[in-house]
């Protein structure tokens, strides 16, 4: 069941939802429906992050091997 409250917004961020509204929905009154979107994606990606971290490691690398293969990757990215 939906809840209300009062979010309190800076100009940019109320600015940049007025737009995404207005570019999904074609009016304002839709902000609430927006931000919400919003905010369940962004939880979704940090719940998807948190799982990764804490996942079942398939491969072990020490720090020495893993210094040098951001060597040897730094090194492909100056090549081109």
């Amino acid at each position: 069941m939906p809840k209300r409250t009062t979010v309190i917004l800076e100009d940019d961020i109320y600015e940049k939802l007025v737009k995404e509204s207005i570019r999904r929905y074609g009016t304002t009154r839709a902000l609430s429906k927006v931000l919400n979107e919003i905010l369940r994606n962004s939880f979704k990606k940090q719940d998807d992050l948190i799982r990764l971290i804490y996942s079942k490691k398939v491969v072990k690398t020490t720090p020495e091997e893993f210094e040098e293969f951001r060597k040897e990757l730094s090194k492909r990215f100056i090549e081109r």
